[in-house]
């Protein structure tokens, strides 16, 4: 069945081109269009589309009108997507959007929608709950706000550690000098930078004020980022000036988790409803990790992948991922409790730990911005979870040896995977009845 979609756009043109492009798609549906918020509210609650496609600015006020509506719509029909375009590479609009959570949103730049099919994977991201942002965006969360007048190399680095979150006296630590000596230096920075409003760039004002706001209160800027990459990459990111392509060799457990029979579940669902259920599995799969401070690598349609100890080790992230594989069984069995009564299918789910050395590296391309393992124990990870049956988790040999704390499981029989000359042993709990 195709993913139904309404457009918004107070230009004509700008919403035919729109429907032009999606309707070079086959899975994709435009079942109606508006012009403004009004017709945006009334029009989705008439069509009930699995996706919204909206501008920012659009009558009454040209102010933000897109994201209120979306987010209207959001809250009457809660599993609807939302895509976002926008000539704005304005991170404030995407702080905005993404204040509630990031699940089933997508930014995107008019100006780059026609490149490749990224408009169609925005549609297709958000129908299932995911989120999508254009990389122009996540540059500018997570690089810091310049104006135009020219810095020193003293005077960059300071702005750098500014918009870092560091405090004066980190600062003052680091350059071993006095925290009276750093803050001169910083109002001397923002005057040169106040210099840089007059040199014609209309944009100048509000770089300036997001580095106020920066220095302020950091917090916003960080959650908005992690909502947009995993847990604890985004304070990597923003603390730890890490780049992109950068690889450190750590020792990890790395968790994968599979809902049972997903395909036999896809084929008999009603898609609206299905993709209602991948989104609170999804926040209920992802909040169990966290919890744990995993760090969520990605979702993939009804499979999930995370990480304990990475991009910041620890010395439990085996413990950690056996507690965070409970608490998502724990949270599925909840879901599943609510949703018995209706028409909503069950999801069984397995989960496969291992822990090894890995390659972790943040890796940038057109479309996402993505954290990344490679290694063996990523793919025996795969492997193992294969072997668990609904409600269960099977982890590994190192795994089992690194815990601190270990479960009532039952050994298995040394086994062959694919990829491996020889035998794997494991471990799964719960206990099976003898």
């Amino acid at each position: 069945m195709a993913i139904s979609v309404f457009l918004a756009d107070d230009n004509l043109i700008v919403r035919e081109g729109v429907k032009a492009l999606l309707e070079l798609e086959d899975d994709i549906d435009v079942v109606g269009q508006g012009a403004d918020y009004d017709e945006l509210v009334a029009g989705a609650e008439t069509t009930q589309p699995q996706v919204v496609v909206t501008d920012i600015r659009m009558p009454p006020n040209f102010s933000r009108e897109g994201i209120d509506a979306a987010k209207e719509v959001r809250k009457r029909h809660p599993g609807t997507g939302v895509v976002i375009l926008s000539q704005f590479d304005d991170p404030d609009y995407a702080v905005s959007l993404l204040s509630e959570g990031a699940a089933g949103y997508a930014y995107l730049l008019k100006d780059r929608v026609g490149e490749g099919n990224q408009l169609a994977r925005a549609v297709r991201e958000v129908a299932a709950g995911g989120s999508m942002l254009d990389p122009k965006i996540v540059e500018a969360l997570t690089s810091p706000a310049r104006a135009d007048s020219a810095l020193t190399p003293n005077e960059e680095d300071l702005l750098q550690q500014i918009a870092q979150g560091r405090s004066v006296k980190a600062i003052a630590v680091q350059r071993k000098t006095t925290a009276a000596d750093i803050n001169a230096a910083v109002d001397a920075l923002f005057a040169k930078l106040a210099e840089g409003l007059t040199s014609g760039r209309a944009d100048s004002l509000e770089r300036l004020k997001l580095l106020q706001k920066a220095i302020v209160d950091r917090k916003e800027q960080g959650e908005a980022l992690n909502r947009l990459l995993p847990g604890g990459v985004a304070a990597q990111i923003l603390e730890q000036g890490r780049r992109p392509g950068e690889t450190e060799e750590m020792t990890v457990t790395v968790l994968m988790g599979d809902i049972r029979g997903y395909t036999t579940i896809a084929e008999h669902a009603d898609p609206s409803l299905l993709a209602a259920q991948l989104h609170e599995h999804r926040a209920a799969m992802n909040s169990a990790i966290l919890e744990q401070e995993g760090t969520v690598m990605q979702f993939v349609g009804d499979a999930v992948m995370a990480v304990f100890g990475a991009p910041v080790s620890s010395e439990d992230h085996a413990d950690r991922a056996v507690a965070a594989a409970g608490a998502m069984h724990a949270a599925q069995h909840e879901l599943n409790r609510r949703w018995e009564p209706g028409a909503q299918s069950l999801f069984g789910l397995g989960i496969g730990l291992s822990t090894g050395l890995v390659a972790a590296a943040l890796l940038g391309s057109e479309e996402r911005l993505e954290y990344s393992l490679v290694g063996d124990t990523v793919n025996l990870t795969q492997r193992l979870q294969q072997w668990a049956e609904p409600g269960e988790t099977v982890l590994s040999e190192p795994t089992w040896e690194a815990l601190a704390t270990k479960p009532d499981a039952d050994k298995l029989e040394p086994a062959m995977v694919k990829g491996r000359d020889t035998a794997v042993g494991a471990y799964r709990f719960p206990r099976r009845p003898a």
